[in-house]
């Protein structure tokens, strides 16, 4: 049986002592909810004012008495305006982000009966919200009429409120989905519209369901990075309980990937000298990404299917089924479209992990973006090396200004930009970036760059084109990965026929154009 423990606050006016040989014949909510006798109380969170600890002693000794079983936990919170929505919610925010929850031994309630309103209403929206993993629970007095041990109890209830039937608190909680979606970005303050919608939508998605969600983008994007965060804002609200489990599906080949995923019983092939658990049990209560999925075979393909579809699988020479209940996140810079149309990947596999699909955008999409990430980059290093590194700022100046030129591919995307900034921090002398390490990081890139021309392997087999098709085809690439995004590269392509048009839709003539060739935006930025 799980332990229950109740969180509350110090009530300085319905908990306070009284006289000394009536204060066990007084209802004192926070006393009177450990004296119930068909619930008690195996732990108490009491928060209270600095001010307030010697009453906060008093009252545990008092719980002590009549309920020896229940321990008592006094946190300090110091809290100026008692009636200050934003202050108290912040304070009650702080203490359940480092409060340690163990939700599969315990069971939490949060006693709303004393504190100020303010309270009570944070409280409220914090237990709906998922910060704390608790029902709510509400004491009151016994009837006049009732025995001194009866009334000295009062009675208690939990309580399940409906949100809906509150609409105007929700707004409340804008603050905090703000919040959120700067976690998912590490706090980076991206100024690229589409991305900032992009996160907005994959925050509310992560929050509110376990379906599966398919990652696409160019190698260097940041799936795995937000893949790692998803699972962290999930894990914050209580909505996992298992772990993030990771692998890149282009290292599984053969045995190996059917033994790494689905696990093995001993002497299931050669060399199988021990049964192996695999990443999906592992995976069990938390979070799978599967990296570059589309890599997978088509077998481990249909076994993977069967076990998002059934949360049951059969591990790799084994006749007995096992259980696993995991939410998957996939990550691809593949064109799924035209991969499932080769057969390479199973249609209906695609169908399944295809509900919530977010693109992400290379970072040359999002140039706006550049100066925040040398911000963050610089701050990772700082973390990670234990010394701060800043740029000189005519240093700054000049990398900025190049990073964020059309001459700038930036192939590798944010991991490429994140190795540039390691190799300039490294380099610096006294901390500091000047413009001769900016002029060497210039040429090393622009070298790098050179020696990596723009004509680059396509999803396609050229060969199989006429001349004109080709040279037709690698104008447009060409001009693709110079663009920032779809609708400026079809100005650029079709400048002059667009002014005979009285609505022309670049963008939409040039999806149309690479669909031809069985291409896509994405697979044109991201192909290497």
């Amino acid at each position: 049986m799980k332990r229950r423990v109740v969180i509350g606050v110090l009530g300085t006016v319905l908990d306070k002592r009284g006289k000394r040989h009536n204060r066990f014949k007084k209802w004192r909510p926070t006393v009177g909810l450990c004296q119930q006798p068909d619930f008690p109380v195996d732990r108490l969170e009491l928060l209270h004012q600095p001010r307030d600890a010697g009453l906060a002693r008093q009252l545990a000794e008092d719980i002590d008495q009549v309920s020896p079983q229940t321990s008592v936990c006094t946190h300090s919170v110091e809290i100026h305006d008692p009636w200050d929505f934003e202050e108290v919610y912040a304070a009650f925010l702080d203490f359940a982000s480092r409060y340690p929850f163990d939700t599969e031994n315990e069971e939490y309630l949060v006693h709303i009966t004393t504190g100020t309103h303010v309270a009570q209403i944070c409280w409220f929206l914090l237990t709906e919200a998922r910060y704390l993993p608790a029902s709510l629970l509400q004491t009151g007095p016994a009837p006049k009429d009732a025995a001194d041990e009866a009334i000295a109890a009062g009675s208690c209830s939990v309580i399940d409120l409906d949100l809906s039937r509150y609409a105007t608190l929700t707004s409340r909680f804008q603050r905090e989905q703000q919040q959120s979606v700067s976690f998912l970005k590490s706090g980076i303050d991206t100024r690229n519209a589409t991305f900032n919608r992009l996160i907005d939508q994959i925050e509310r998605v992560a929050l509110r369901s376990t379906a599966p969600i398919l990652l696409t983008g160019p190698t260097g994007a940041g799936k795995s990075f937000l893949a790692k965060r998803i699972f962290q804002l999930r894990q914050s609200r209580h909505q996992v309980q298992g772990k993030l489990v990771a692998v890149n599906c282009a290292t599984l080949r053969g045995d190996n990937a059917m033994s790494t995923l689905f696990g093995h019983v001993k002497g299931a092939f050669t060399g199988a000298l021990q049964a192996r658990t695999g990443l999906l049990r592992e995976a069990d209560g938390g979070v799978l990404f599967l990296d570059e999925i589309a890599e997978l075979g088509l077998d481990e393909q249909a076994m993977l299917l069967k076990a998002i579809e059934e949360k049951t699988f059969f591990p790799f020479g084994s006749d007995k089924e096992v259980h696993s209940d995991f939410q998957l996140i996939a990550g691809t810079h593949r064109n799924m479209p035209q991969w499932v149309e080769e057969g390479r990947f199973r249609e209906d596999l695609y169908a399944r992990i295809n509900m919530w699909t977010f693109a992400l955008p290379g970072l040359a999409e999002r140039r706006e973006d550049i100066a925040p990430n040398i911000e963050y980059e610089l701050e990772r290093y700082a973390r990670e090396q234990q010394t701060q590194i800043r740029f000189d700022k005519g240093a700054r100046e000049r990398y900025l200004a190049f990073a964020c030129s059309p001459h700038a591919a930036w192939r590798g995307n944010f991991r490429e930009l994140s190795t540039s900034i390691a190799r300039m921090a490294t380099m610096a002398e006294q901390g500091r970036i000047n413009d001769d390490l900016v002029d060497e990081e210039l040429q090393r890139l622009t070298y790098h760059w050179q020696a990596s021309p723009e004509q680059t392997t396509l999803p396609v087999d050229l060969s199989t084109l006429d001349l004109f098709d080709r040279h037709q085809l690698e104008t447009v690439v060409a001009v693709c990965r110079r663009c920032h995004t779809l609708s400026e590269a079809g100005r650029e392509l079709f400048s002059v026929s667009r002014q005979k048009k009285a609505n022309p839709n670049d963008a939409d003539r040039l999806r149309k154009y690479l669909a031809r060739f069985g291409l896509s935006w994405e697979s044109v930025r991201g192909a290497t």
